[in-house]
C-alpha cells in the first residue's frame, strides 16, 4: 500500500479557487482539506493535523494574518500565503506574522507545489533533532561544527556576522526572511530597523559566495521583503 501523501490545509473563500488548489494538489499525491473561513481554518488546523496550510488573507470573517498569528501561538506548521494582496507591506507583515511564503494571485500550479515543496522540506529539517551539523544548499556547505564555509568545494572565509548572516539563512533555506527578521536575529533588536546595515552586509556575503554577484543565484532579494537563500 502506498503511504498517504503530506495533508494540506487550503483556507480561502472563493470556490473556484479552492477547487484550482485542490485539482493541482491531488493531481500530485496531497491530499486535502477545504475551509472558506477564518474561523472554519482555526477549527481544521487544530483537529486535522495538517502537514500545511495554504491561507488567504481576505476571508469573509476576518484577516488571515490573524490566522497565523492565532496558529504560531501553538504550531510551526508550514504557512503559505495566496492573496491577490501584492504590495509589499503587506508580504512583510505576513511573513513578521509567522508565514513560511507568500505568492500573490494569480500563480501557476508549477510555482505553487515547488513552493510548498521547500516549505515541508524546511519543516522537516528544522524538526530534525538538533538540526544538521553539516547545511548543503546546492554548492553551498556550511560546516557548523568547524564553522567552515565551502561553495562548489572552495573554502570561503567569512567575518563573524557574514557566517551569522549566512547561516541564519541557511537554515530557513527557501524560505523568505523580513529584513526585520535577519538584523534582530543576527545584531539584535536594537537593530531591526538598520537595514541600510544589513544591505551592506549583503553585498559583502555576495562577493565571497556567488560567481556573479551583481547577480546572484544564492542569496538573493525579495524586493522590499527580504532576503532568501536557494540552491543556486
Amino acid at each position: 500500500m502506498s503511504q498517504a501523501g503530506p495533508l494540506v490545509l487550503i483556507v480561502e473563500d472563493e470556490a473556484p479557487v479552492r477547487r484550482f488548489l485542490c485539482t493541482a494538489l491531488e493531481a500530485q499525491g496531497y491530499r486535502t482539506v477545504e475551509a472558506d473561513t477564518a474561523q472554519a481554518g482555526l477549527a481544521a488546523a487544530t483537529t486535522r493535523g495538517a502537514d500545511l496550510i495554504l491561507l488567504d488573507l481576505g476571508l469573509p470573517d476576518g484577516d488571515g494574518l490573524d490566522v497565523v498569528r492565532r496558529v504560531r501561538e501553538w504550531s510551526g506548521v508550514p504557512i503559505i500565503i495566496v492573496t491577490v494582496r501584492d504590495r509589499d507591506d503587506d508580504k512583510v507583515r505576513a511573513l513578521d506574522a509567522g508565514a513560511d511564503d507568500y505568492l500573490t494571485k494569480p500563480f501557476s500550479a508549477a510555482e505553487l507545489l515547488a513552493r510548498i515543496r521547500v516549505a515541508l522540506r524546511h519543516a522537516a529539517a528544522t524538526g530534525s533533532p538538533d538540526g544538521e551539523a553539516a547545511l548543503e544548499i546546492g554548492p553551498l556547505r556550511i560546516d557548523q561544527e568547524r564553522r567552515e564555509v565551502r561553495v562548489g568545494g572552495r573554502a570561503v572565509h567569512l567575518t563573524v556576522h557574514e557566517y551569522r548572516l549566512l547561516t541564519l539563512l541557511a537554515r530557513h533555506a527557501g524560505k523568505v526572511m523580513t529584513h526585520r527578521q535577519i538584523l534582530g536575529e543576527v545584531w539584535g533588536p536594537p537593530f531591526v530597523d538598520k537595514l541600510q546595515y544589513l544591505r551592506v552586509f549583503v553585498a559583502q556575503l555576495r562577493k565571497k559566495i556567488e560567481a556573479d554577484p551583481s547577480r546572484p543565484r544564492l542569496l538573493v532579494t525579495e524586493q522590499g521583503v527580504g532576503y532568501r537563500v536557494t540552491g543556486g
